[in-house]
């Protein structure tokens, strides 16, 4: 007996912009699962911005995805076949196995998610999950944020930045501020997240537009942009400052290497400290952040939103309009229906 499943493969790599052409849908069959085995029907996956380093020939700090290889990453999912008693049929379980609808693995690399009542499973993926914790790490421990300090974050729409404004506004921030790309989202981070205030970087240069939402500086930068608004940060930042460089979606698709700040020597003159970091060199936080942002959860604290694409045939162009902003919150493809 064999198992049938849908899976996207990497069909080429792309130069510059990814493309439809640089993917392809194909069906295959999985043999039955051996022993120490199991059988997952994924119901949500994620898509990432890390993803598109991903599809790069070069070296990256997560593994590349190679030609006709099925492309991988979260999902949370039902198992529905089990060889394994470490995890038994019907557990939910995070796996880093989707782009796929059905998956055969190895129950070691899986983990078994707690039932969490009124909480849905693509929680997991967002802010109880891997940008939960890089929210977590960049903001407390790589940036050593204190209460009293003035927050900026860019790119504070997303999955990452819309939790770390938060997590800086409950821990006692002065003043959180944060950037976005459209009208939309900068109502949303500052009627619904409580953001201090909040600008569309395309409104003018995020240096003027920086200075004008924090006269008196900033004292905490989370980057997930680069480019213009980390030489933005750069200026705009107090004496001991501190920055956690998260990511720079600016530049995931540039074809040449983009210039950097200008303004480096500011970093001597301010006393600064910028700091790159990799949320997997962080899971020794993982009890604190999961003592605490649940507790904000259930207490109505923390906003959620996600942006829900359905269907795995969706899920290239549901990737490609990440890279473009085309998401608010924490984006996803749904693959199941819970019942279904």
């Amino acid at each position: 007996m064999t198992v049938r499943t849908r899976e996207w493969q990497l069909a080429a790599r792309p130069h510059g912009e990814p493309t439809p052409d640089d993917f392809r849908l194909v069906e295959l069959d999985r043999p039955d699962p051996a022993e120490g085995q199991v059988v997952i029907r994924m119901l949500v996956m994620s898509v990432d911005p890390y993803m598109r380093g991903r599809m790069n020939a070069g070296k990256s700090y997560a593994a590349r995805w190679e030609i006709g290889e099925t492309m991988r990453g979260g999902a949370v999912g039902r198992v529905v076949a089990s060889r394994s008693a470490d995890v038994p049929e019907g557990s939910l379980v995070l796996a880093d196995a989707a782009w796929r609808d059905v998956a055969v693995l190895d129950a070691a690399h899986v983990r078994v998610l707690p039932e969490l009542p009124g909480i849905p499973p693509s929680y997991h993926l967002g802010v109880l999950g891997m940008p939960g914790l890089t929210a977590w790490a960049g903001l407390f421990r790589l940036a050593e944020f204190r209460a009293g300090d003035t927050v900026f974050v860019s790119g504070a729409a997303g999955a990452v930045g819309s939790l770390v404004g938060q997590f800086a506004r409950l821990s006692g921030a002065s003043a959180v501020i944060g950037s976005a790309g459209t009208p939309d989202k900068v109502r949303w981070l500052t009627e619904e997240l409580g953001f201090t205030t909040a600008f569309d970087y395309h409104d003018g240069r995020v240096a003027d537009l920086l200075a004008a939402a924090a006269p008196d500086g900033i004292d905490v930068y989370f980057d997930n942009v680069g480019g213009e608004h980390l030489e933005a940060a750069i200026g705009a930042f107090n004496e001991h400052g501190r920055a956690a460089l998260c990511g720079a979606i600016s530049a995931y698709n540039a074809v040449e290497p983009p210039p950097g700040p200008r303004n480096m020597f500011q970093m001597v003159s301010k006393k600064l400290s910028l700091r790159g970091f990799i949320v997997g060199d962080h899971t020794d936080l993982q009890p604190a952040f999961a003592a605490q942002v649940p507790e904000w959860l259930r207490a109505g604290d923390l906003v959620v939103r996600e942006t829900v694409r359905e269907g795995l045939e969706n899920a290239v162009d549901t990737f490609l309009d990440l890279l473009r902003g085309g998401n608010t919150g924490k984006m996803i493809v749904r693959l199941a229906a819970e019942d279904g």
